[in-house]
């Protein structure tokens, strides 16, 4: 990854809808050869947003600019872009599918028939290629829906919730899928509600609340913002040792729980053994980005996310 040279950038973009105010002064900064996520829950703005950085629709303020075009649907041959609301044609066949959206593209067809079919076999769905789009289940509709969106071979793939509605089998491909084209220097935008595939996949994230950015930047730099937890274990109930853990400590089961002291680890100890605690066990655990998230938009955003993570599985 080449973090010098961006691949999407975005400045000041405000979007209305009428008196609405959808996006609300979005700012953010892709890498080129990165995997970016824009979190946050449903009606955030994400998919606004996505759509104003791939030209879809104008901002009604701010500027953008993708892979080094001003006016973003320039730059559409050299893009992938599955938008949230999937859809193929029933009666085409998978490779026809796959063909015809590199088409749209401007791929020729007999070239995108065999990318296609290249694509169909290296994921061990060479059999698929005849098969039409209506006998196919959700999942596998949309991996031949992904696959037509990167046959063309795109420098950048942008990805709306494309993890909704997939079991975690398909999830953990898709989640490969993306790896391997980060892996050949393309550039991934994916926007998501769930916040684990986020942590797995992405090198920097936008978390988006309420249509304004509340964080932009690396996703070891959100965690950090969180000091790391102790999980401790003592053979002693009380004594002289009780000083050394903060007041706010959490008694969770036979464990104190507690934010690690602003002088790290070593202190911490040396004060519990000169104490007398009779340590049985001490863990210390980095904050994850879901800990983070809350921090940083706040418990009402992550339990709509959450809310909206349980709807998509139930469906």
């Amino acid at each position: 990854m080449n973090a010098s040279i961006l691949a999407v950038e975005a400045r000041d973009l405000v979007k209305f809808f009428g008196d609405t105010k959808a996006v609300d002064g979005v700012s953010l900064a892709v890498p080129a050869g990165s995997i970016y996520g824009i979190l946050g829950p449903n009606g955030a703005g994400k998919t606004t947003t996505l759509r104003m950085l791939l030209g879809i629709i104008d901002p009604s303020t701010g500027e953008r600019s993708l892979l080094g075009y001003d006016r973003p649907l320039e730059a559409a041959h050299v893009v992938g872009y599955l938008p949230e609301e999937r859809g193929l044609y029933p009666a085409m066949s998978c490779l026809e599918a796959i063909a015809f959206m590199g088409a749209l593209r401007g791929l020729p067809v007999r070239e995108g028939r065999a990318r296609g079919a290249e694509l169909l076999a290296s994921h061990g769905l060479g059999d698929w290629a005849k098969k039409p789009i209506r006998t196919l289940s959700k999942g596998m509709a949309q991996t031949v829906q992904l696959l037509g969106t990167i046959v063309h071979k795109p420098k950048l793939i942008v990805l709306d919730e494309p993890f909704s509605g997939l079991d975690a089998i398909n999830q953990e491909k898709l989640e490969a899928l993306i790896r391997r084209q980060t892996s050949e220097g393309t550039t991934i935008l994916f926007s998501t509600h769930v916040i684990a595939h986020a942590e797995r996949l992405c090198e920097r994230i936008a978390i988006i609340a309420r249509g304004k950015v509340a964080f932009e930047g690396g996703v070891d730099e959100a965690r950090n913002r969180l000091r790391q937890i102790v999980h401790l274990r003592t053979r002693a109930e009380d004594g002289p040792w009780r000083s050394a853990i903060p007041a706010d400590a959490r008694r969770v089961g036979k464990e104190w729980v507690f934010e690690l002291p602003s002088g790290g680890p070593e202190p911490l100890l040396k004060a519990l053994i000169e104490g007398g605690a009779g340590i049985e066990t001490l863990s210390i655990e980095r904050p994850g980005l879901h800990d983070a998230f809350v921090a940083i938009a706040g418990e009402a955003a992550a339990r709509e996310m959450g809310d909206a993570q349980n709807q998509a599985v139930a469906a």
